[in-house]
């Protein structure tokens, strides 16, 4: 779970990175979206370090909010192979984060006394 905390802290970051991009790439309504999901990632993933349930839904729901903004870059005309990299990438990253998480949110079942 905490590798699935560190790899959503690293995404969070480079969220938050895209409101420098370069160009016309990412469009600005797409990186002030990545930096609000970044934002809420980086809180959550904070929640969840120190052992929130709840901030491990969060954390799940921003990244694939996230993830699904990345995923016009395939279907939009002109949008650098690079960016399509960087997108692929992201979505891939996202996927290993949610599993790596998901497993935190189970219940706990409690310990049986015999």
């Amino acid at each position: 779970m905490k590798a699935g905390l560190v790899l959503a802290a690293i995404l969070g970051v480079l969220d938050i990175g895209l409101i420098a991009g370069a160009g016309d790439f990412p469009p600005r309504e797409v990186a002030l979206a990545a930096v609000a999901f970044g934002v809420v990632t980086l809180v959550a993933v904070w929640l969840g370090w120190r052992g929130s349930r709840p901030a491990l839904a969060v954390v799940i729901v921003a990244r694939l909010l996230s993830a699904l903004s990345a995923v016009p870059a395939f279907f939009v005309a002109d949008v650098p192979a690079a960016a399509q990299v960087a997108a692929g990438a992201v979505i891939v990253a996202t996927a290993v984060c949610v599993a790596l998480l998901a497993g935190g949110l189970r219940r706990r079942s409690p310990a049986r006394v015999a």
